[in-house]
């Protein structure tokens, strides 16, 4: 008897598991279409706004597809009748892709210092590297600003690229992806006769490839997405970057919202590049340095 209502009853339970497994799934699915819309409408808007005249967008009520498409707001950011828009897009990647390239050269070498080398000091010097992560960039903003006209680098591009190729927190997250480096991989190689740059470029940078791909894209976009820095040290329109070139649409009587939506339509061209091209690397990699300290 016992186990006939067993039986009777495990059909039951298994609905009831179903039904709450399905409850929970639609759930998850609605909170991310939801999520997905909220994340996604600017962009569409900024897409769509991009087409219309400033008429357009303030009118009531609010659409995302233009009444009147128009090219005019691409047409006047192409020809420079505004702002040398194309001039400052060209800047804005020489600087964000030299600043990866030495950012990820001065930290990965540092790192590695810290993962594999011994020295006096060692841990202080690693304790102050890590203090100056809790310091916000606006304390050395005066000093290094003065720093800067000292050395005549104000309105050059050496100016952006060298301050934020120094990066406490790159030569951190070096640090903790190559102490996962096996020691005695490093020791067979002195043994063999390599350098200590030798054991650097063909064990540790292969062994970091992930970590440096996040590290590139991390501080690609940051420098892509500039806008403090660059506004105090440069000076022409010429040598603006994409954000400090946009920020002159926005005058004291008149703003060009269309123009500034085109600008920044165009901007997010890269990153998306970036991320679609690179998304698998970059999700297999997030949680480099969270398991060995």
């Amino acid at each position: 008897m016992t186990s006939f209502l067993q039986e009777q009853k495990r059909p039951t339970a298994q609905r009831s598991f179903h039904w709450q497994r399905g409850v929970e799934r639609t759930l998850i699915y609605v909170g991310l279409a939801i999520g997905a819309v909220l994340v996604g409408a600017p962009f569409v808007y900024m897409f769509t706004g991009s087409f219309k005249l400033n008429a357009d967008i303030f009118s009531y009520p609010l659409t995302f597809i233009p009444r009147h498409p128009t090219l005019d707001n691409y047409v006047r950011l192409f020809n420079g009748s505004e702002i040398p828009y194309l001039r400052q897009f060209a800047n804005s990647l020489f600087v964000a892709i030299s600043q990866t390239l030495l950012t990820l050269f001065v930290a990965s070498t540092v790192g590695w210092g810290f993962a594999k080398y011994e020295f006096a000091g060692k841990r202080v010097l690693f304790l102050i590297l890590l203090a100056t992560l809790t310091f916000p960039f606006q304390l050395v903003l005066v000093p290094l600003f003065l720093m800067m006209v000292s050395i005549r680098w104000l309105d050059t591009y050496w100016a952006i690229i060298i301050p934020g190729a120094i990066s406490a927190f790159g030569c951190f997250f070096m640090r903790q992806s190559m102490l996962a480096a096996p020691d005695d991989l490093v020791d067979a190689a002195r043994i063999d006769g390599a350098s200590d740059w030798g054991i650097f470029w063909r064990i540790g940078l292969p062994l970091a490839r992930g970590a440096l791909s996040v590290l590139a894209v991390l501080v690609f976009l940051g420098s892509w997405n500039d806008y403090l820095w660059p506004l105090v040290v440069l000076r022409t329109a010429e040598m603006f970057t994409y954000p400090v070139g946009l920020a002159t649409l926005v005058g004291l009587y008149k703003v060009e919202y269309g123009m500034i939506l085109a600008g920044a339509f165009l901007a997010t061209l890269p990153i998306l590049v970036i991320f679609i091209a690179g998304r698998n690397m970059l999700l297999d990699n997030l949680t480099i340095g969270a398991i060995k300290g």
